[in-house]
């Protein structure tokens, strides 16, 4: 019988990917927070794992030509502009460090409790293995 990682762990597998991504993001914005004209910027990580879902039930692009759309583009689509919660400083920069702090700790649970799905699902199958 052939075990299925995609039916095994679900979609667990691609939200700690999101996470990470979403990660890089936000500490891109932290970085970035006195970059005269420098747009904080965030992944939506509903569309994302939306898009993971139709993914994994089958619908997986596939380039037979040299001209089609590159779908590893579609992946940088679910980056987009933060819409700021204050007026310009007048640089431009709409990055606001107490909200893209915020962001990124609350991010960093989500991906803990992501990961701590995976290790259950691991140690379920572990146990599924060994016949316990």
């Amino acid at each position: 019988m052939a075990l299925s990682f995609d039916k095994a762990l679900g979609i667990h597998q691609f939200t700690l990917g999101i996470r990470a991504k979403r990660a890089e993001v936000i500490s891109s914005n932290i970085a970035n927070a006195d970059t005269p004209q420098y747009r904080a910027r965030d992944v939506d990580f509903s569309r994302a794992l939306d898009n993971a879902r139709h993914q994994q039930q089958g619908m997986k692009m596939h380039r037979t030509d040299g001209q089609h759309f590159d779908t590893r583009m579609l992946a940088a689509e679910q980056v987009k502009f933060r819409i700021p919660h204050q007026p310009d400083t007048g640089d431009a920069n709409t990055v606001d460090i107490q909200q893209e702090q915020a962001a990124f700790m609350e991010n960093a649970l989500e991906y803990q409790m992501s990961l701590g799905f995976l290790d259950g699902k691991f140690a379920g199958l572990k146990k599924a293995l060994k016949g316990n």
